[in-house]
């Protein structure tokens, strides 16, 4: 199997649990994976720190990005990154994605992402959802992008809050191509 080279895009939007989840998992399937990039906006920092009570996504052991390092490789097709995971991905985010607009390293490669014919996986944050965000994902789907909204399952029985958030976490390791051990329905009943 070929391995995957993914860009993990953390925005503000609340929900940085899914992130952490996120970047828990991938160091476990680290053995599928060459390379991950990460660029986190600043208020994606804060609302980690406030949300999670810590810093420690600063001891992944990813290559970070600052959000206008138009310099990282993932900002050109060239470099060859196949999936790329806006998680959460705020509506402001999603909106200047389905508008074209690159300014800044997040929305620059998620359009480099699409224009290559990649995967681009937004786990949408947000509710209610008004006519704008329905639009924007809907030109994002047709531009080719999956919409995954960060809405969890409950028939593997989660017990705890973090159980309950890697029920959308799974589903984004699915997207993304990778294998993983974890519940299946119709495989798993007690």
């Amino acid at each position: 199997m070929r391995k995957r080279k993914i860009v993990v895009a953390v925005t503000g939007a609340s929900g940085a649990i899914y992130a952490k989840l996120l970047l828990d998992k991938l160091v476990k399937l680290q053995n599928q994976i060459e390379a991950v990039g990460v660029v986190m906006s600043d208020n994606a920092k804060d609302v980690w720190q406030y949300e999670l009570g810590h810093q420690d996504y600063q001891n992944y052991p990813f290559t970070f990005y600052a959000k206008s390092d138009f310099m990282a490789p993932f900002a050109s097709g060239s470099a060859k990154y196949d999936t790329m995971i806006i998680v959460p991905c705020s509506m402001g985010t999603m909106g200047r994605i389905a508008a074209g607009i690159s300014n800044d390293l997040t929305t620059r490669a998620a359009d480099v992402i699409l224009k290559e014919r990649r995967k681009l996986i937004l786990v949408a944050r947000d509710t209610p959802l008004n006519l704008i965000h329905i639009t924007n994902m809907k030109t994002v789907t047709e531009a080719g992008g999956i919409i995954c909204p960060a809405i969890p399952s409950f028939y593997s029985r989660p017990q705890t809050i973090e159980e309950v958030a890697l029920t959308v976490v799974n589903r984004i390791i699915d997207l993304a191509g990778l294998d993983d051990d974890t519940y299946r329905w119709g495989e798993n009943q007690a």
